[in-house]
C-alpha cells in the first residue's frame, strides 16, 4: 500500500489549510457583488470545487480507514468470509489513496487551471497536417474520458488535408496539470495513406501547452499595442459562420504574441475569446520570463523535425509508442491514439517529482 501522506507534510494534502480556503471562497461568495464580475467568479467557483474535491475525498478516507481499523480491532474470530470483506474494504482504501497520492503530482502554481492547447504541423507537408489531426482527437478523446470540456477555438485546414494548426481550450479540474507534459515535438511513423506507392513517411507536429487565466491577472495591454484584424471564418461552423467576417485576429505588437477565434458566431464573442486567450498567452510569457521553474519547461523552441521529439509514434512495421524523456513505451499504438495517455503523463509527472525531490 502507498505511504500515507502526512496531513502537515504540506503540498496538496495540507488539508487545515486546504479547508482555510474552502471557509474564504465561500464567505467571498456571499459578497453581493460577487456575480458582477462573471469570468472571476466563475474562476472562484471552479477553484472551490477542485479544493472541495480535495478535503471531502480525504476526509471521507480518513473515516473509512478509521471505521476498517475498528471494525478490524473487535471483530475477534470472525472466519474466512470477513477476511475476504476486509480485503475487499482495505483495496477499495488503496485505490482511493492511490488517487489522492497523484494528485500530489499537481504541485503547480496553475495546475488547477484550464489548458489551452496548440497544435503546429511541423515538417512533413501534408503528413505533417493529418498527424495534427490525429493529435486532436487524441487529445480530445483522452479529455472526454476525463469529462473535460473541449473547445476549439482557431483552426486553419491544411492545404490538401489535415489541419495545419488549431488551438483548442480543455475544460476541467487540473486539466493544465495534466496536460503540460505533453509541451514538445511528437513524431509519427507510418505507411502514409497519401502515397501511391505506399511508402514509410515520418510526420512531425508541436504542441504547446499554457493555463488559461481568469479573473484579474497584471497584464497591462494598452490599446494602441493591439492589432485586431477580421475575417471570413474557415471550415466547419454553419453557413452564417462562413459568409460573414466573423473570425478575429489579434497581434499583440510590442511582442508578436498572436491570438484567433473563429468558434463564436458573433464577431464581438470571438473578439473576447481571442481577448482570453492572448492575456492567457501573455501572462504565461511574462511568467516565463519572472519564474525559474516555468522558465526551464518552455527554455527553448525546438525545430519540429527529426531529433527534437518527445514521444515518437511508430505504425509501421510496428506498433509502438515511446517517450524520449522518460522511457515509456507500449505497443498499443492505437490505444494511445484513441486518448489512453494516463500513463505517459503519470509517469512523467512522478519522473520530475523524483528529480525535484
Amino acid at each position: 500500500m502507498s505511504r500515507k501522506p502526512s496531513k502537515d507534510s504540506g503540498g496538496i494534502f495540507d488539508i487545515d489549510d486546504k479547508d482555510r480556503q474552502i471557509a474564504e471562497l465561500q464567505a467571498k461568495m456571499t459578497d453581493e457583488a460577487f456575480w458582477q464580475n462573471p469570468s472571476a467568479a466563475n474562476h472562484v467557483v471552479r477553484n472551490l470545487k477542485a479544493l472541495k474535491n480535495i478535503s471531502e475525498s480525504w476526509h471521507k478516507l480518513e473515516r473509512r480507514l478509521k471505521e476498517t481499523s475498528e471494525l478490524f480491532h473487535i471483530s475477534g474470530d470472525e472466519g474466512e468470509d470477513f477476511l475476504v470483506h476486509l480485503d475487499v474494504d482495505l483495496n477499495a482504501l488503496k485505490e482511493e489513496l492511490d488517487r489522492l497520492e497523484f494528485l500530489t503530482l499537481f504541485s503547480g502554481e496553475y495546475d488547477a487551471n484550464n489548458a489551452i492547447v496548440s497544435i503546429n504541423a511541423g515538417a512533413g507537408g501534408t503528413e505533417s497536417c493529418d498527424w495534427v489531426s490525429m493529435l486532436l482527437r487524441m487529445y480530445t478523446r483522452w479529455a472526454q474520458g476525463h469529462g473535460f470540456e473541449v473547445t476549439v477555438t482557431d483552426i486553419l485546414p491544411g492545404e490538401e488535408a489535415g489541419t495545419k494548426n488549431v488551438t483548442v481550450i480543455v475544460r476541467g479540474a487540473y486539466a493544465y496539470g495534466y496536460l503540460r507534459p505533453e509541451v514538445g515535438v511528437h513524431r509519427l511513423v507510418r505507411i502514409s495513406p497519401f502515397d501511391a506507392n505506399k511508402r514509410r513517411h515520418t510526420s512531425f507536429a508541436s504542441v504547446d501547452v499554457i493555463p488559461e487565466f481568469e479573473g484579474d491577472v497584471e497584464v497591462d495591454i494598452r490599446p494602441e499595442d493591439l492589432r485586431i484584424d477580421v475575417y471570413r471564418a474557415g471550415g466547419k461552423g454553419g453557413q452564417h459562420v462562413n459568409t460573414t467576417d466573423s473570425a478575429v485576429r489579434i497581434t499583440h505588437l510590442p511582442t508578436g504574441t498572436v491570438a484567433q477565434c473563429q468558434n463564436e458566431r458573433s464577431q464581438h464573442q470571438n473578439k473576447q475569446v481571442a481577448l482570453g486567450i492572448l492575456k492567457s498567452r501573455l501572462y504565461a510569457l511574462k511568467r516565463r520570463e519572472q519564474d525559474e521553474k516555468m522558465s526551464r519547461e518552455h527554455q527553448e523552441k525546438r525545430k519540429i523535425e527529426w531529433g527534437s521529439q518527445i514521444r515518437s509514434y511508430v505504425l509501421h512495421p510496428y506498433n509502438l509508442v515511446k517517450d524520449h524523456r522518460t522511457d515509456y513505451e507500449t505497443g498499443d499504438a492505437n490505444g494511445v491514439l484513441d486518448g489512453k495517455l494516463d500513463p505517459f503523463i503519470e509517469i512523467y509527472l512522478r519522473d520530475m517529482k523524483t528529480r525535484r525531490d
